[in-house]
């Protein structure tokens, strides 16, 4: 799968911040910066654009040699709008791509009289405006197409599609419904807003250029008049590419750092803890996962008038470069066991780090791949700011559920966060070829 740089991204949590079992999307692979041939949307600068990349690109090594510590260089700014991630696949693209630097998430209910037909001929819609979007085309459907994203290449942009639990009964296909997609447990955290939770159809955008994801928001949102309505969105944001000196893991909206811990490819039962296997059940479902969403709201005010010694004590990792209080560096494993120079757990019992540890719970862990949101201020003043919390798991009851159920327990991040929307959504595996998202489902 093709990839863009790691762009430092780490936001995303278990409850809303963390930097462990609960922690974001950690970092990913270098990207290709070869784009599909074809027809493009771009109206690129030529040889000139070109002689601009290789300065850049002169620029870097440059330093590179002129610095005895070099490191990774940064992402050159003519790569970001080059980079191009595949459609079609074995999964559906964002998921375990690096969260791109800018996301909307946007949940949909059928119209009244639209149902499995309907359902399929918007998905067909869906996939090749898709499709087509992410290779850096324009859409197929441009009648109304007012050239938001004109000049730019596809910036990494990924769409990803999914059902919710009430998708299957307004299309007559409940017998279909994985039992994965029962309804979350309540938490005692929970202050939800119906109204931003829920929904029969998920869509989840992510670009590394704010008008190619707003131009992929509104494409697909336009095709579905008519057949379905918008239920709530939400926006988000990560860090950009090439914005450090080299990669490294991001800052939540609390200043951690978040996402060292996120479960990697390279694992080896990642497939297994992230992906529905073949032959599993369903069987329309394999290769699909399942995510949950929430909106986490931070009580920034109150968090900021705590001493940095005290927040450190509530994350179990020291803020300025994400080491365990048990010692180390940022990848350092937590050891639990460590005690301080008073004798007492280096890592207290209620530190987030121990609380969402996988030892803690079992083994169970997610893929988190969220987005930092802001969304401006309240009536009181305080930012109307958090996490658009995005976790991936082969099945909610052994991820998402049994970390919850433990923060619920007693995690001391808890008093500074408020989950104020959920959701859970099936996301079936990549369209082959010949295929439209979902068509195992809809027309099995």
């Amino acid at each position: 799968m093709t990839h863009h740089p790691d762009n430092g991204t780490g936001t995303g949590t278990g409850t809303g911040n963390s930097t462990d079992s609960s922690t974001g999307t950690g970092n990913g692979p270098e990207q290709s910066t070869d784009p599909r041939p074809g027809p493009s949307r771009r109206r690129l600068l030529g040889a000139a654009g070109a002689a601009g990349a290789a300065g850049l690109a002169l620029g870097a090594a440059g330093g590179a040699l002129g610095t005895a510590a070099a490191t990774e260089p940064p992402t050159a700014l003519s790569t970001v709008g080059s980079s191009r991630v595949p459609f079609r696949g074995d999964h559906q693209p964002g998921i375990t791509e690096p969260a791109q630097a800018h996301g909307h998430l946007l949940a949909l209910d059928l119209a009244p009289g639209a149902g499995r037909k309907e359902a399929a001929a918007l998905l067909r819609r869906w996939t090749r405006t898709a499709e087509a979007l992410m290779a850096g085309e324009e859409p197929a459907a441009r009648l109304h197409d007012t050239g938001i994203a004109l000049d730019a290449g596809p910036s990494s942009l990924t769409v990803t599609f999914g059902f919710g639990r009430t998708f299957f009964d307004r299309t007559g296909l409940a017998a279909r419904r994985p039992s994965a997609l029962a309804p979350l447990p309540p938490f005692s955290a929970d202050e939800l807003d119906a109204r931003r939770s829920g929904g029969d159809l998920w869509v989840q955008i992510g670009a590394d250029d704010a008008l190619v994801a707003f131009h992929a928001l509104r494409a697909l949102q336009r095709e579905a008049d008519g057949t379905a309505r918008v239920r709530w969105q939400m926006n988000g944001f990560n860090r950009s590419p090439g914005a450090t000196a080299s990669p490294r893991t991001a800052r939540n909206l609390m200043g951690q750092i978040d996402g060292t811990n996120n479960p990697k490819e390279t694992d080896e039962d990642f497939e297994q803890r992230v992906f529905v296997p073949a032959g599993g059940d369903p069987e329309w479902m394999a290769g699909g996962s399942y995510a949950v969403v929430r909106r986490i709201r931070m009580l920034l005010d109150d968090w900021e008038r705590v001493p940095l010694a005290d927040q450190e004590k509530v994350m179990g990792r020291r803020k300025s470069d994400g080491a365990p209080l048990s010692g180390g560096l940022e990848t350092t494993p937590v050891d639990l066991d460590e005690r301080g120079p008073d004798g007492g757990p280096a890592i207290a019992a209620d530190a987030h780090v121990r609380v969402t540890a996988p030892a803690s719970n079992g083994g169970a862990a997610m893929l988190r791949r969220s987005f930092s949101y802001h969304d401006g201020f309240r009536d009181d003043g305080a930012p109307d700011a958090g996490l658009l919390f995005v976790a991936w798991q082969a099945d909610p009851m052994r991820g998402f559920v049994p970390v919850q159920r433990k923060l619920d327990r007693g995690d001391a991040l808890s008093r500074f966060i408020r989950h104020e929307a959920s959701a859970l959504f099936a996301v079936p595996g990549g369209a082959r070829e010949d295929e439209y998202v979902g068509r195992r489902l809809l027309e099995g």
